[in-house]
This record gives structure tokens, C-alpha cells and sequence, in this order.
């Protein structure tokens, strides 16, 4: 166990659900590759108006602090994959997509409610849960930043 976690911090933060899935450019992505990273989590979908708000500050957050040890990770809902794939494109978005296999999202509980994100800390765990876009995304900065630790941005 990482530092500072105990039975208190296993219990207010439960651990994230493993997954498996394959990215937009047939590349696999497995939640495990990120161990030891803070991770954003968020299932989203095209046609979804509040997840075509919130993307791009998710780009955003991901090219100022992936350097740090952060990282965005987008799963993409009831989609289809060429619609995807030109959303992507068109939001010039900087992070891995991969479409849902319907496993992922009854894992972590998301049954229609998009978009959902998670947060999850360097210990594996999920510290923040996030339904709909985030109205504030100044205290989700705060929340990565504090993960992250140490020096700002």
C-alpha cells in the first residue's frame, strides 16, 4: 500500500474496477497501464451536450498536467465508432478513447447518466465521482492538483 492509505482511506475510497478495452486506434488500454497515475475517467458520448462542453477543458487539463503524472481517459458511450473517431478529431483531443464494451460502465456503475467521471488517485482508488459536467471545474483543478502533489501546473 502507498503511503498515507490505511483502513480508513480503503474505506471512504473504494477501489477502481480493472478494465480492459481497446482505444480508437486499436491500441489496448487497460486501466492497470496507469497504475501509480491520477487518472480522469469519463464516459461520454458525441450526441451528449454537456460532455461536448466539458471535453475541452479535459484536453485542457490533460496537456497541463500529463507531464506531471496525469491522465485523462475517455470512454465513449452508445456511440458509433466513425462518429467517435471525427469528435475526436474535431476537439483535436490529446488523451486515449475507447468505446464502451458495456462491462466498463456496469463496473463503475454508470447506468445512463452521462457523462460520469471518476477521479482516481495514484493509490488506485476512487477519490472523486463526477455526474454530469462538472459545474465547477476550478474544484476539480483543485482536486487533480492535490493528487498530483507537490508544485502547481
Amino acid at each position: 500500500m502507498q503511503g498515507g492509505g490505511g483502513p480508513e482511506s480503503e474505506k471512504n475510497y473504494p477501489l477502481a474496477p480493472a478494465f480492459r478495452l481497446v482505444d480508437l486506434f486499436v491500441n489496448r488500454l487497460s486501466l492497470a497501464d496507469y497504475r501509480g497515475k491520477v487518472v480522469l475517467l469519463d464516459f461520454w458520448a458525441t450526441w451528449c451536450k454537456p460532455c461536448r462542453t466539458e471535453i475541452p477543458a479535459f484536453v485542457d487539463l490533460q496537456a497541463r498536467y500529463h507531464h506531471r503524472g496525469f491522465q485523462v481517459i475517455g470512454i465513449a458511450v452508445a456511440d458509433h465508432k466513425w462518429s467517435v473517431k471525427k469528435f475526436y478529431d474535431d476537439f483535436t483531443m490529446n488523451y486515449p478513447v475507447a468505446m464502451d464494451d458495456s462491462i466498463a460502465r456496469r463496473a463503475y456503475g454508470v447506468a445512463g447518466g452521462i457523462p460520469s467521471a471518476f477521479l482516481i488517485g495514484r493509490d488506485g482508488r476512487i477519490h472523486q465521482k463526477i455526474v454530469g459536467a462538472p459545474s465547477n471545474l476550478n474544484f476539480l483543478e483543485t482536486e487533480i492538483q492535490s493528487l498530483l502533489g507537490g508544485e502547481n501546473g
